[in-house]
């Protein structure tokens, strides 16, 4: 007897598979996903590849302090007071800013799904006992959870990661348990329950594949907000090291020299802004492409 017990043979890992053709067509005809696209997509090779297109090493303090900005100049986008190419170091930023927006998601993904996960479907005292310890951990400050865990672990990169990410598992664990909840007594889980499936096979091959989709949706989102995040921690004094290019870091080294200096402060506040919109525009596209109830009635 076969266990194949999915509902959708079309379906690859809970994502039907023309959830692909119909994220290109809301792309082509919605114009705010267009830009949304465009921005994430410059903003990622940007990330990966400012090795090769930074112009100048982003630690080398080879020019002027304080240089204003002059595109026929060799620092088109000004120096900051140490005399480093802002150009370069943005670029460097950006990698680190994606790199912590990443992982912190990953890292609240990781547990928040899990938790979400087993609460959903076994129900009962393990969901009200994992439920409630989400609720405390909802109940504080993202903030505040953050600068304890920095004050307790100390500043760094993997440590910013875990900071932010720890704010983000209650969020992934209330979306995931009702997802679950929403599948738990359909009927190809209830068929692989009766082939003698166990339960982490089933969680595994049944449940968790039907509820990537909202997951998906919700790791876009909170990317811009891991970095807004990073940011605002590194704005403080408390994310990575101050000499790490960061997109937060240097926005808070640029505000003693805010009125001589601006583009210090100014052009990292900006690319911050341009690349969370991006971000939510496409995950708003990604909202859209994947909207089960839109999908069902077409």
């Amino acid at each position: 007897m076969s266990t194949d017990v999915g509902t959708d043979s079309s379906r690859i890992f809970g994502i039907r598979s023309d959830l692909a053709e119909r994220f290109i067509t809301t792309v082509r005809r919605d114009l705010k996903a267009k830009i949304g696209v465009v921005i994430v997509v410059t903003f990622a090779l940007a990330a990966i590849f400012a090795p090769e297109l930074a112009p100048h090493d982003p630690m080398a303090q080879e020019f002027v302090p304080l240089d204003p900005p002059a595109l026929a100049s060799e620092t088109p986008l000004g120096t900051d007071s140490f005399g480093r190419d802002l150009l370069s170091r943005l670029m460097y930023g950006a990698r680190i800013s994606l790199g912590i927006g990443l992982g912190a998601v990953l890292f609240g993904a990781g547990l928040g799904v899990t938790l979400g996960l087993v609460a959903g479907f076994y129900g009962g005292w393990i969901d009200d006992l994992l439920m409630r310890s989400v609720d405390v951990m909802w109940a504080f400050p993202w903030l505040l959870i953050a600068i304890m865990l920095v004050a307790v672990f100390g500043q760094g990169l993997w440590n910013v990661i875990i900071a932010v990410g720890f704010a983000y598992i209650d969020d992934f664990a209330r979306i995931t348990r009702g997802e679950v909840l929403s599948i738990r007594s359909e009927e190809y889980v209830l068929a692989a329950e009766s082939v003698g499936l166990s339960d982490v096979e089933i969680i595994v091959e049944e449940v968790f594949p039907n509820t990537v989709a909202p997951i998906i949706v919700q790791f876009t989102v909170l990317v811009a907000r891991a970095m807004l995040a990073e940011a605002t921690l590194s704005f403080l004094g408390l994310g990575v090291k101050p000499s790490t290019p960061t997109w937060g870091a240097l926005l808070g080294q640029g505000r003693n020299f805010i009125t001589q200096a601006w583009w210090i402060s100014i052009l990292p506040g900006v690319l911050i802004m341009i690349t969370v919109l991006g971000i939510n525009l496409f995950g708003d596209a990604l909202r859209d492409a994947f909207d089960v109830r839109e999908t069902d009635t077409e």
